[in-house]
């Protein structure tokens, strides 16, 4: 008897904390979405944060506490999953307090899941064991989602000395995806703002908006506009 008290005394004090709703969509599709265990449990994370503790916008360093990992490993992970249009950031004003802040917005994750199963990749519910590894054949031919390199983001995160933020990640995903600087480019502009001696994402994306304009498409071209720009201060 003292025992069942006890088991039940545990498993309430477990409970306390609440519970999470956490999709069994996601489950059951993440491996087809090409997702890692640690970006799944990112997801499942931000999930949590949003649902139990009203935080829908927790730091690096909140889930590199929840996750266990460094805070590049963290920092990638959320990169991919912005790259791959799953994650968003929402700028959010409250017009009450003046208060403007920022979300993470996973509707692109669930829009993703719903194509995928509405497409018959995976059954809407799990099946016969032969039905469910005919669906994982055909989710095996699928194009894979290439994963970004990190390198370029390591190196912004050598320079600056500690992690970039999630707004950070956004700006050189912007550059790459919306603007298509190439990837040379961007580490070109970074060491002339370091030159400079005004390491900043802002400086860094006047250095790469200038270059546009003037149709500097090259580190070749890049360097000799620097140095006409040089000597005709």
């Amino acid at each position: 008897m003292n025992d069942r008290s006890s088991l039940a005394k545990g498993m309430a004090e477990a409970y306390m904390d609440g519970a999470v709703s956490i999709p069994y969509a996601l489950l059951r599709t993440y491996r087809a979405l090409k997702l890692s265990d640690t970006e799944a449990m990112l997801l499942m994370h931000l999930i949590a944060y949003r649902q139990l503790e009203q935080n829908e916008f927790p730091t690096i360093e909140e889930l590199q506490e929840r996750l266990g990992c460094s805070p590049s490993v963290v920092g990638q992970a959320l990169q991919k999953l912005m790259k791959l249009g799953f994650v968003e950031i929402d700028e959010v004003f409250d017009p009450a307090s003046g208060v403007q802040s920022e979300r993470y917005n996973l509707s692109g994750l669930f829009y993703e899941i719903g194509a995928l199963l509405s497409a018959g990749e995976l059954p809407m519910r799990a099946g016969r064991p032969d039905e469910t590894a005919e669906a994982a054949d055909r989710a095996a031919v699928r194009p894979a989602l290439s994963p970004v390199t990190g390198s370029l983001f390591s190196l912004f995160e050598q320079e600056f000395g500690r992690p970039l933020t999630p707004t950070e990640y956004e700006i050189m995903n912007g550059w790459l995806d919306q603007d298509q600087y190439p990837d040379d480019l961007i580490r070109f502009a970074l060491k002339e703002s370091v030159f400079a001696g005004k390491l900043s994402f802002r400086y860094i994306d006047r250095i790469l908006l200038e270059w546009s304009r003037n149709r500097v498409t090259n580190v070749d071209e890049a360097r000799d506009h620097a140095q006409k720009f040089r000597g005709g201060r």
